[in-house]
């Protein structure tokens, strides 16, 4: 089975042919990364209109690259939420129109499935059921996955994301955008005990980062002079590990109370090179598998979409040409 994914959730307009829900034959992303930096942050408008621009292009890119045509297509899967409105109907509207065009059948995935998903596009992927942390810039949140389709919800943001906050601490310390990215680089040669930040809601799996964010607008506001570029580096440390310590923490404790022997760590901020050291770290210590996506698949692709869309095809699933766009989507 060779399914066409399409991903248009936020500022990535991508498209992936994937074989049988497992081998990639094509993965291309255009990002849009550059477009939105001088704002320090996605523009919805700015996205769904590149979104327009790219978006054929990227199609007939994957397919050449995968050397098929759309005849050969089994079948169409696109994302139709969560994310930014504008700009995942940009993308149903083309999978919908190339789906009546070539008379293909097309299934709507969740967008946080398809980051779960992601983790089958690996060399080494976990049986069911286990727990997967879901950490991105819109999104953070712990799940217990019985199998495809079949996700129950265990904890998540009460305010920020993990991802946003990053990005937030950066634009405060001025030190570029994505935030994430500029944070992780420059903590590479910080002291992360240099701040002792908070870490919120310590006894629930739930998250909450707007408290660290303000406790790094105070700590700004309360300097008499600017931080040095070294104790920038230590700042943005202290900063990171704050975060990556709730993350870990609660992730873990998550799997020792169902009894769950594999960890799933997916979406945008997975990439992050301290987190994954920590994962690492603490499975060694706790005697829990994690797995993690290659950093290409943790941010938004549409290979990690067409892995949920091939399942779905494959159960004799079909969506409907009117279904819509979510913001919200729950679990």
């Amino acid at each position: 089975m060779l399914v066409l994914g399409i991903e248009t959730s936020c500022d990535e307009t991508a498209a992936a042919v994937v074989k049988d829900g497992r081998f990639i034959l094509s993965n291309v992303v255009a990002s849009q990364i550059d477009l939105h930096r001088k704002y320090g942050g996605v523009v919805p408008e700015i996205a769904s209109r590149k979104h327009i621009e790219v978006i054929i292009p990227v199609i007939i890119q994957t397919l050449n690259e995968a050397q098929i045509t759309m005849d050969d297509i089994s079948g169409i899967a696109v994302t139709r939420g969560p994310g930014l409105v504008g700009s995942l109907l940009v993308g149903l509207s083309v999978a919908k129109a190339i789906a009546f065009m070539k008379d293909k059948p097309i299934v709507g995935v969740n967008h946080l499935e398809g980051h779960i998903a992601s983790v089958f596009l690996g060399d080494t992927y976990p049986d069911f059921p286990f727990i997967a942390l879901v950490v991105s810039g819109g999104h953070t949140s712990i799940y217990h996955v019985g199998g495809f389709q079949n996700f129950k919800i265990l904890g998540q943001t009460r305010d920020d994301a993990a991802g946003e906050a990053f990005d937030k601490a950066a634009k405060l310390m001025n030190i570029g955008y994505p935030g994430g990215v500029a944070i992780d680089r420059l903590s590479k040669k910080g002291n992360k005990n240099w701040i002792q930040f908070p870490r919120a809601m310590k006894e629930s799996l739930d998250f909450s980062f707007s408290g660290l964010k303000t406790s790094l607008l105070h700590c700004i506001k309360k300097r008499e002079r600017p931080f040095s570029d070294d104790e920038m580096k230590d700042v943005a440390a202290s900063y990171q590990e704050a975060i990556v310590d709730v993350l870990v923490d609660k992730t873990f404790r998550a799997a020792r109370l169902l009894s769950v022997s594999s960890i799933v760590v997916c979406g945008g901020v997975a990439s992050n090179s301290r987190l994954r050291e920590r994962f690492v770290e603490t499975s060694a210590i706790a005697g829990i598998d994690v797995f993690m996506p290659s950093a290409v698949f943790c941010t938004d692709n549409g290979a990690m979409i067409a892995v949920v869309g091939n399942h779905m095809l494959e159960k004799g699933q079909r969506d409907n040409f009117d279904m819509n766009a979510f913001s919200r989507w729950p679990l």
